[in-house]
């Protein structure tokens, strides 16, 4: 059906994918839309999004979706039922976008272009008639309790459903500049401190990482420790830079880290101490009349060695057949655990995702509306909700996006 008004039934700020994946939705069931959006086009961040290959979604099941997102993975329960992995999956290969599954069950599109994504998105919205305007939206129009539209840079549009889907503050130069956290705000919203989620990590031992920078390890376990306690891990690929630690593991342990935090690195765990130990002492006695330097070839790329001696304290010039037990004791635990402090984050602005945002304690889970304003939704980022990398980010926004849209017409629908 279609609504008589001469208003939009629906204002979507903001036309990232959340934006999009909603006024997409609620236009299909015969809602008017407008999406409005300051940048020229549609998905800038998006495009960008996995080295510009997308990782859409986490093909997993319900259990396993909630295990990787914070705060409270409760709140996405309903969302997540009603447009799942399966069903985000489904939806782009109905709209000619193949997609693959690769390593961790993470789905990209088969032509590993993130453009893809975004143009099947834009498209679809467009196909269902929505509107979109191309400008800022400086503040919400509200009154007695209910929005009554937004206010525009030249202008104003009215509704009674305003969406806001502007995303965090990771990326700024795409857009995502923190406009939502203001309106959220200016509607009587508690915001959680946005701050830096999967993001690479400055550590204190600069110089060593510096020697490393551009080496990518694979297949290696990371444990972020404090006071001794274990607080997570990961196994994966990660990658030394001229500040500290970045790449995968890192980016996923970084949701958890605090500045005093040691970041160990098992560089073989595959191979248990002992095991290690014997590999070592195989390889010693294969290298007996060679330097110590000279001896590690077989087991580690070229540029880690360097730093693995000058962490085992052990002169390069040593001769292999006069390395001590305890020497070579002290070099297998350093394989098993080598370690760096976190002296901090990188700047949010380099974060993949913004952790913080909007209280969920003041949204419906049922329908991702406000509890405060009447008309008010608010979808993604934007939301206090993130997740470790894998796709997770992604369908959390999907699945706002979905719910929002689903529940927004469903009285009038019926």
């Amino acid at each position: 059906m279609r609504y008589s008004t001469d208003s939009p039934d629906c204002i979507v700020v903001g036309g990232g994918p959340a934006g999009m994946m909603c006024a997409g939705t609620a236009a299909a069931h015969g809602a008017r839309v407008t999406l409005v959006e300051k940048n020229p086009i549609l998905g800038k961040k998006l495009r960008i999004t996995g080295k510009g290959r997308c990782n859409v979604t986490n093909k997993c099941d319900a259990a396993t979706f909630e295990r990787n997102v914070r705060p409270d993975p409760r709140f996405l329960r309903g969302a997540y039922a009603d447009f799942d992995s399966d069903a985000v999956m489904g939806f782009f290969e109905g709209l000619g976008v193949p997609l693959k599954v690769e390593r961790g069950n993470r789905v990209f599109p088969v032509s590993d272009k993130a453009s893809d994504i975004a143009q099947a998105l834009e498209s679809f919205m467009l196909r269902q008639g929505v509107k979109v305007h191309r400008g800022a939206v400086s503040r919400l129009m509200l009154q007695d309790g209910s929005v009554r539209g937004v206010q525009l840079e030249d202008g104003a549009l009215y509704s009674s459903k305003v969406v806001v889907a502007t995303g965090g503050l990771s990326y700024p130069g795409t857009g995502s500049t923190g406009d939502g956290y203001g309106f959220a705000r200016q509607a009587g919203h508690t915001v959680v401190e946005p701050r830096a989620s999967l993001v690479p990590l400055c550590v204190e031992q600069k110089d060593l990482c510096a020697a490393m920078q551009g080496l990518s390890l694979r297949n290696v376990r990371l444990k972020l420790l404090r006071d001794g306690r274990e607080l997570f891990s990961d196994f994966g690929e990660m990658l030394f830079t001229h500040f500290g630690l970045s790449g995968p593991t890192v980016l996923t342990l970084s949701a958890y880290a605090l500045p005093g935090d040691t970041v160990s690195i098992d560089l073989k765990p595959a191979l248990d101490p002992q095991t290690l130990y014997k590999r070592l002492c195989s390889d010693f006695e294969k290298y007996k009349n060679k330097n110590f330097a000279n001896s590690l070839n077989d087991l580690l790329p070229n540029r880690l060695i360097s730093v693995i001696i000058s962490m085992s304290g052990i002169s390069e010039y040593k001769k292999v057949n006069s390395l001590t037990r305890a020497e070579r004791s002290a070099l297998a635990q350093i394989l098993k655990d080598m370690r760096f402090t976190v002296s901090s984050a990188r700047p949010v602005s380099e974060a993949i995702v913004t952790a913080g945002g909007v209280s969920l304690k003041e949204v419906s889970a049922a329908d991702m509306q406000s509890r405060l304003v009447r008309g008010l939704y608010f979808i993604g980022e934007v939301l206090d909700l993130d997740a470790n990398t894998g796709g997770f980010n992604l369908q959390i926004a999907f699945s706002t996006a979905h719910r929002a849209a689903e529940k927004m017409f469903a009285r009038q629908r019926a």
